[in-house]
C-alpha cells in the first residue's frame, strides 16, 4: 500500500475516532457539536485526525512500511486524557497553544447551554402553571434516560419542589391569613423553607414562589443539558402552530 493510501486512511480512520472521544470527553458539560460550538469542535476533529495522518507517515518513511502509518490512529486517544488547563489569554507556550482550541470550545458550549435553557424559560416564563408543567414535561422526557443515580436523583428533587411551590402559589388567595399560611406552608414544604415564605405577605408570596420555581426549572435544565438531551421540545410546544393552516377550498360554481 503507498504511503499516500496508508495516510489518507489514518486521517479517516482518525477522523471517527475524534468525533467519538471528543464526545466522550465533553460527557458531563454538554453536547460539543451546538451551534455555537461546532466550528470549535469540528477543528479539534479535524487537526486530531491530520496530526494522527501526519505522525503515521512520519512512522512508515521511518520503518519503511507503509501500513506502519496507522499507528498514527492512537492520536485521537489522547482528546480522552484529563481536560487541559484553560492556558493564558496570549498562549506563549506549546500547552497553552494546544489549550487554546479547548477554551473556545468550551466558552462556545457554555454560551449553547444558555441559549437553550434561555429558550425553555422565556416559554414557561408567562404563566406560572407552565412553570411546574415544563418541569414535568422534560423529566417525563429523561428520567428513563438518566442513568446516574446522583443526577436522577437532584432531578427528582427539582421536579418536586417545583410543582410544590407552584402549587402553592396558585393556592394563595388575597384574603388567605397568616395564619392559614403557615399551616399550608408546614404542610407542602420542610420546615426550613416553610419559615422562609412564611415571612412575605400572601400577596408577595405567589411572584416569590414562582419566581423561585424558575429559577430551579434553570438549575434542573441546565442538568438536563449537560447529561446530554438536548433535543427536547420548548415546553409549551404546540405542534399545530408549526404547521401552515389548511385552507379550506374555494367553492366552486357546482356549490353555490
Amino acid at each position: 500500500m503507498p504511503d499516500f493510501l496508508a495516510g489518507a486512511a489514518t486521517f479517516v480512520v482518525s477522523l471517527f475516532l475524534a468525533y467519538w472521544f471528543l464526545r466522550i470527553r465533553c460527557r458531563g458539560i454538554g453536547p460539543p457539536f451546538g451551534p455555537r460550538a461546532r466550528p470549535w469542535a469540528l477543528l479539534i476533529v479535524a487537526g486530531t485526525a491530520a496530526l494522527s495522518a501526519g505522525l503515521g507517515l512520519l512512522i512508515a518513511a521511518a520503518t519503511g512500511h507503509a501500513h506502519a502509518a496507522f499507528l498514527g490512529v492512537i492520536v485521537p486517544a489522547g482528546l480522552w486524557l484529563p481536560r487541559m488547563p484553560p492556558g493564558q489569554l496570549v498562549p506563549r507556550t506549546l500547552p497553552d497553544r494546544l489549550a487554546l482550541p479547548f477554551r473556545g470550545l468550551y466558552d462556545r458550549m457554555g454560551e449553547d447551554m444558555q441559549a437553550w435553557c434561555d429558550a425553555r424559560i422565556e416559554a414557561a416564563e408567562p404563566v406560572p402553571q407552565y412553570i411546574a408543567d415544563a418541569a414535568t414535561y422534560y423529566y417525563d422526557q429523561v428520567r428513563g434516560r438518566v442513568k446516574d443515580g446522583q443526577a436522577r436523583a437532584r432531578l427528582d428533587d427539582w421536579q418536586e419542589s417545583i410543582t410544590r411551590k407552584i402549587g402553592i402559589a396558585r393556592w394563595v388567595r388575597p384574603g388567605t391569613s397568616p395564619a392559614q399560611l403557615r399551616e399550608h406552608l408546614h404542610q407542602h414544604l420542610s420546615p426550613t423553607e416553610a419559615r422562609k415564605y412564611s415571612k412575605y405577605d400572601p400577596l408577595v408570596l405567589a411572584d416569590r414562589l414562582a419566581s423561585d420555581a424558575l429559577s430551579e426549572l434553570n438549575m434542573f435544565l441546565v442538568l438536563v443539558y449537560q447529561l446530554g438531551h438536548d433535543e427536547l421540545l420548548i415546553y409549551p410546544f404546540r405542534p399545530s402552530a408549526q404547521r401552515n393552516r389548511i385552507r379550506r377550498p374555494e367553492p366552486t360554481a357546482q356549490d353555490r
